[in-house]
C-alpha cells in the first residue's frame, strides 16, 4: 500500500507525463506493459534504445524492491547488471520520480552491503523531481539503524543536495524535530544544521533547541554550522538568543554536492537539449523554463507543499480564508501587487531562495518589509552558489561559461532594482578576482563592481583596488574604460547611499559596515585617489588616448559635484597627470567637458566656503586649503591658456606648463604665447576654421589674426552655438568679470 500511494503522488503533483514515464508508472501499478504495444512502428532508433533502457530500468527496480536477503556484489552476477543498469541510466538521462522509492529503500534497510548502497545513492540524480513520499518513507529508515553511519551521512548529503527537486516540503518541516535529534553526532552535526537550515521557518525557533545549540557550541566551540543556525534562530526570534554572533555573511556550511553534482550538470543540460525528454510542469508565477542547472533551476517559484487541486476548486473561498486567518500565504499564488501589499505581513516565500530574484513582486516585498532572515537566506544561497559556480575559480566549469553569465546578469539586475548590493556578492568578487582573467564573464563582473557595498577600508584596497589594477594596466583601451565606467558607478552607488541615509542611521538590510560619515569619507576619498592613480598611468600607455581621457572625465564629473549634488563634505581635485592632458587635448569634446568640470569644481568650493563663513559645516570636514590652492593652480593654468596666452609665464603648478622664453624659442613655433588660446588650441582650431569661412568666406589664408575685437566676441557667440556649454559657463564664472570690465577693449586682448 505504501508503494501505491508513493507512485501516485508524483502524477498528482506534475500534471505532465511523458510516455516513458507512464510505462514505469504503469509497472509501480503492478501490470507489465507490452512493448510491442507502446513503441511505434516509425521510432528511430535513439527511440528503441530508450525503450530497451527503460524496460532494464525496471527489471533493475523489481529485482531491488524484491531483495529480501543480504546478497553479496561479487558473487551476483545479476545484482552487478541490475545496479549497473541504474547507475547508467541515472548518469545519462536522470531517473524517473518513480523509482526513488524503492531505491531509497533498499539502499537504507541495510539488506545490502555498504559498497552497493553507496553506489545507489550517488546515483539518485532525478530526471525531474523527487517524490516529497519517497523521502519521507527513507527518513524513517534511520529510525530503526539499519545502515551504517557513513550511508547515513551520505544520504543527508544527497537530501541537501537534491533539496530544491523534491516536489513538496510540508512533511519534511513536520520532520524539523526527528533531524534536531541528530546534532548529538558530531560527523553529522555539519550537514544536520545545513539541513535545518534550508527547513526553518520562524516556528521552528524554540528555548529548548537554542539551549541545544548554546550547549554544542559549548561543547564544540564556535562552529561556523552552528553559528549559521544560531544566525537564523536569532533574525526569527533576537529575544532569545540573547549571544553576540558574526555579523557578517561567510560560508557556513561545507559543499554537499561532490558525488552528484557532475551527473546532475550532465543530466540537465541533455534534457534542456532534447526536446522528446521529460520536463515537469512548473507551478507559479514564472512561465516554464528549461532546467539548465542546479541554480538555474531555483530561479524558477517551486510549487508550494499546499493541495493544489483544492486550491484550484475553491480559489476564491480559500483566498479570504487565508487573508482572514492570517495563515501563511504561498508565493506561487500572487499574482499582482495589491495580492502582495494584502498579505504582506504573513507571505511564505520560498524554499529555493534563488526564486526570488526573477519575481519583482517579492523583491517589493524585500524593499517594504525588512525582513532579515530573508535577506540571510539569499545571502547564503548566493554565496554558496556563486563559489561553486564560478567558471574560473573551480575545475571543469568552463563548459557552463554562458548560464554562468545570466545567473550573473540577473544578480546585477536584482541588486539595480533593490539599489543595494550583496555582501555574498562582495565576498565573491575578493575571492575570485586575483584569479580572473579579465575575458570570462567581463561585462558581468564589472557590472556586479559597481554594487560592491560599503565596507573595510582595508579590505576593499587589497581584495579589490590591488589586483584590478593588475589587470587594469595588463589589458586592452578598451578594457580600461570598462574599469573605469565600472568605478564611476560604484562612486555614485555609494553617493547615492550617503543621500538616502544621511538623515537617518544605517538601514536594517544592510550589513554591518562603516557607515558613518568619516568612514564614508575615508572610502569615497581612496576610490577617487586610486582612479586618479590609474588614470595617470593608463594616459601615459595609451598615448593620452582621446577615448580614454572621455571616460575619466566622466568620472570627475561626478566627482566635482559631491558637495552640493550629494551632501558629502569632500572635494578632491583631479591630478595633474589627468588636467593636463585634458587641458590640451586635441578634442573639442574633452576640453569642452573640463571647462565644465572646473565650472562645478568652483560651484562647490563657494558653497563650501560660505558654509565655513558662516559657521553652518562642522569643522572636521572643513575643507583643507591645500583643496582651494590647488584648484587656483589649475585655474590660472586654464585661463592663461585659453584666454590670457599667459599660460608658459603664469602657470605656478608644480607640474604646469611653466617654460623659460629662450627654450619656448627653441621650438621654433613663431607666436607661441597663443598656441592655445581658444582660437589656436588644436581642439578648437576647427571651429576657427569654420568660423572664418562664414565671416570672410572671399579669404582662403585662414588668418587667426582676424578674430579679435567685435570678432572675438562674434567667435565666442558661435563656440556657444556650436553646443559648447562647458566652455560656455567656464569662461561665465571664471573669465567674465575681466571680459565685461573690457568690453569695449576686446580688440586689445592678445590673441
Amino acid at each position: 500500500m505504501q508503494q501505491r500511494e508513493s507512485s501516485k503522488t508524483p502524477k498528482q503533483a506534475l500534471q505532465v507525463q511523458h510516455k516513458h514515464q507512464t510505462d514505469l508508472s504503469a509497472w509501480r501499478k503492478g501490470r507489465r506493459i507490452d512493448p510491442e504495444k507502446s513503441v511505434q512502428s516509425h521510432q528511430s532508433p535513439k527511440d528503441q534504445k530508450n525503450y530497451s533502457n527503460q524496460g532494464s530500468l525496471e527489471e533493475a527496480l523489481s529485482y531491488f524492491d524484491k531483495v529480501q536477503d543480504r546478497v553479496d556484489l561479487k558473487k551476483n552476477s545479476v545484482l552487478q547488471e541490475h545496479l549497473t543498469t541504474v547507475e547508467s541510466i541515472a548518469l545519462e538521462r536522470g531517473l524517473p520520480s518513480e523509482a526513488f522509492d524503492v531505491l531509497l529503500k533498499v539502499a537504507l534497510n541495510g539488506k545490502l552491503a555498504d559498497t552497493v548502497n553507496t553506489r545507489l545513492l550517488k546515483s539518485l540524480v532525478p530526471a525531474s523531481v523527487i517524490p516529497e513520499t519517497s523521502v519521507v518513507s527513507s527518513v524513517s529508515w534511520l529510525c530503526v539503524s539499519k545502515c551504517s553511519g557513513n550511508v547515513q551521512l551520505l544520504f543527508l548529503r544527497w537530501l541537501i543536495t537534491m533539496f530544491d527537486f523534491i516536489d513538496h516540503k510540508e512533511q519534511l518541516h513536520a520532520l524539523y524535530g526527528f533531524f534536531f535529534s541528530f546534532l548529538q553526532d558530531e560527523k553529522m552535526c555539519p550537514y544536520v544544521c545545513h539541513l535545518l537550515y534550508l527547513l526553518t521557518r520562524k516556528e521552528s525557533v524554540k528555548p529548548f533547541r537554542i539551549r541545544r545549540l548554546l550547549d554544542l557550541q559549548a561543547k564544540m566551540g564556535m562552529q561556523s554550522h552552528l553559528q549559521a543556525l544560531l544566525s537564523l534562530y536569532k533574525l526569527y526570534c533576537p529575544e532569545l538568543v540573547t549571544i553576540t554572533l558574526p555579523g557578517k555573511m561567510k560560508t557556513y556550511f561545507k559543499n554537499s554536492e561532490g558525488p552528484w553534482k557532475a551527473a546532475v550538470n550532465k543530466v540537465t543540460r541533455r534534457n534542456q537539449e532534447n526536446s522528446r525528454v521529460f520536463r515537469p510542469l512548473f507551478l507559479g508565477t514564472a512561465q516554464p523554463q528549461s532546467r539548465k542547472r542546479k541554480w538555474n533551476t531555483q530561479l524558477i517559484i517551486p510549487a508550494s507543499s499546499t493541495n493544489r487541486n483544492s486550491l484550484d476548486e475553491d480559489r476564491e473561498k480559500n483566498c479570504v480564508d487565508l487573508y482572514r486567518m492570517n495563515k501563511p500565504f504561498p508565493v506561487e499564488q500572487l499574482q499582482s501587487f495589491s495580492q502582495l501589499l494584502q498579505n504582506i505581513h504573513h507571505l511564505e516565500f520560498p524554499s529555493q531562495m534563488g526564486s526570488v530574484l526573477t519575481n519583482p513582486l517579492l523583491l517589493h516585498y524585500m524593499n517594504c518589509i525588512k525582513d532579515e532572515s530573508v535577506y540571510l537566506r539569499l545571502y547564503y544561497w548566493m554565496g554558496q552558489t556563486l563559489q561553486e559556480e564560478c567558471t574560473w575559480c573551480v575545475a571543469d566549469n568552463n563548459l557552463y561559461e554562458e548560464e554562468f553569465k545570466d545567473f550573473l546578469e540577473t544578480i546585477y539586475k536584482t541588486e539595480c532594482f533593490l539599489q543595494e548590493g550583496f555582501s555574498s556578492c562582495e565576498e565573491f568578487l575578493y575571492k575570485s578576482l586575483p584569479l580572473w582573467d579579465g575575458l570570462c564573464c567581463q561585462s558581468q563582473i564589472l557590472r556586479l563592481v559597481s554594487w560592491i557595498p560599503l565596507s573595510s577600508l582595508s579590505e576593499i584596497k587589497s581584495h579589490l583596488y590591488d589586483p584590478l589594477a593588475q589587470l587594469f594596466f595588463t589589458s586592452s583601451l578598451y578594457f580600461k574604460c570598462s574599469v573605469l565606467e565600472s568605478l564611476k558607478e560604484l562612486l555614485q552607488n555609494w553617493l547615492n547611499w550617503h543621500l538616502i541615509h544621511s538623515d537617518s542611521e544605517s538601514d536594517s538590510q544592510v550589513p554591518p559596515l562603516n557607515t558613518t560619515l568619516s568612514g564614508l569619507v575615508n572610502m569615497v576619498a581612496e576610490l577617487i585617489h586610486f582612479v586618479g592613480w590609474i588614470s595617470t598611468v593608463a594616459l601615459r600607455l595609451e598615448n593620452n588616448s582621446t577615448f580614454l581621457l572621455c571616460f575619466i572625465l566622466d568620472f570627475y564629473e561626478t566627482v566635482c559635484d559631491m558637495y552640493l549634488k550629494y551632501n558629502l563634505p569632500l572635494l578632491i581635485m583631479p591630478p595633474a597627470g589627468v588636467f593636463y592632458p585634458a587641458l590640451l587635448s586635441m578634442d573639442s569634446v574633452n576640453l569642452n567637458q573640463l571647462c565644465y568640470i572646473m565650472y562645478r569644481y568652483r560651484t562647490n568650493l563657494v558653497a563650501a566656503k560660505e558654509n565655513e563663513l558662516s559657521k553652518k559645516e562642522i569643522r572636521q570636514f572643513k575643507f583643507s586649503s591645500q583643496t582651494y590652492q590647488e584648484y587656483n593652480q589649475y585655474i590660472i593654468a586654464m585661463v592663461g591658456c585659453l584666454w590670457t596666452s599667459s599660460v608658459f609665464q603664469k602657470d605656478i603648478h608644480p607640474q604646469g606648463l611653466c617654460m623659460d622664453d629662450e627654450l619656448l624659442k627653441k621650438t621654433a613655433v613663431q607666436e607661441f604665447k597663443t598656441s592655445f588660446n581658444i582660437v589656436n588650441h588644436p581642439a578648437m582650431m576647427g571651429y576657427a576654421v569654420l568660423f572664418l569661412q562664414q565671416a570672410w568666406p572671399d579669404d582662403t589664408t585662414f588668418n587667426f589674426n582676424l578674430i579679435k575685437g567685435k570678432k572675438w566676441n562674434w567667435y565666442l557667440e558661435y563656440l556657444y552655438a556650436q553646443g559648447l556649454k562647458g566652455l560656455k559657463v567656464f569662461i561665465e564664472s571664471s573669465i567674465n568679470r575681466v571680459s565685461q570690465a573690457s568690453h569695449s577693449k576686446a580688440g586689445n586682448v592678445q590673441v
